[in-house]
Order: structure tokens, then sequence, then C-alpha cells
């Protein structure tokens, strides 16, 4: 029978001192993920009938934004138009919107929230404020002020584009 030798194995931590030193811990996209997936937690832990945070989007941008084609509402949240497709069809079936055929061009689908979806995107609303407000927790009002100020000098690049494509707002129901 052969035996196996086992070789002890000495790990030095030897600090990297170097310029070129990379800790994930202090990446900027990595804490961003993290403060993401804190999100997602709080979010889907206390959002209302087991909305996600997409299906929220699309809600509230078509409230924004108004009557539209599905493709365009996916442009606006920044989704493909295989997945605004399956975000629109799982709300038509909530009956939280109508997705109908253009008239004028039957490849295209107009959708629109129906007033159960207004309703109930005004609790959900509510909710999301206090969602972001737990998110935010560790942070005064100026930290929150400075946050939201640096997460819209990042986005400045696609915000326009996004502005761009959308119509005017609606007027409120």
């Amino acid at each position: 029978m052969k035996t196996l030798r086992q070789e002890k194995l000495k790990v030095i931590a030897q600090p990297d001192i170097s310029e070129d030193r990379y800790v994930l811990d202090d990446q900027v996209g990595f804490l961003m993920r993290i403060a993401m997936q804190r999100h997602t937690s709080i979010f889907t832990s206390r959002m209302l009938e087991g909305l996600t945070q997409t299906q929220f989007a699309a809600l509230a941008k078509l409230y924004e934004v108004g009557p539209c084609s599905q493709n365009h509402l996916g442009r606006l949240i920044y989704l493909d138009a295989a997945t605004i497709k399956g975000v629109v069809d799982r709300l038509h079936l909530r009956g939280l919107l109508t997705a109908l055929s253009d008239p004028k061009d039957r490849r295209r689908h107009v959708v629109r929230l129906t007033a159960d979806g207004r309703r109930a995107l005004g609790r959900f609303r509510t909710l999301s404020r206090r969602i972001e407000d737990d998110l935010l927790a560790p942070l005064d009002e100026e930290e929150r002020d400075q946050l939201h100020a640096l997460m819209l000098k990042l986005a400045e690049e696609h915000l326009p584009r996004c502005r761009a494509l959308a119509p005017p707002a609606a007027p409120a129901p």
C-alpha cells in the first residue's frame, strides 16, 4: 500500500505595498454590487405581491411616460426586447397593464397601465420609498444627498439618452 506524504503548507501573508495592489473589497464596482444585493434583499422581503424590481421599474416608468410601445418601455428602463416581453407578459397576467397590438403596426405592442395597475402602483411607490429609506439608513441626510448626486453623475452618460427617448409625462389620472 502506498502512503501519501502530506506536507504542511506555510502561508505567510505579506502585505502587498506595491502601487498595483488590487483588493477586491476596495473596488467601487464590487461595493456597488454589494449595495445592490442589499437593496434586492430588502426589496424582495418587503415588496407586495411578489413584485420584482424590474416589474416595479416597468410600472413606474409607464406611469411616468404614459402608454408606449413595449420595446420603447424596455429601452427606457434598459432592458432588452426579450426581457421586457417577459416582464410585460407577467404584469399583464396580473392585470396591472394591458398590452395591445398597435392598430398601425400589428408587430408593435402598446402597453398601458390598467386602473388596477395605477392603484397598485400607488401602494408600490409608497413601499418603494420605505425600502430606499431602509437601504440608506446608515447615511445621514447630507450623505444621502451626496450619494444621490454621485450616482446621477455616474449615470449622466445614460440618463440624457433615456430622457430623450421619453415622451412628455402623461398627466396624472
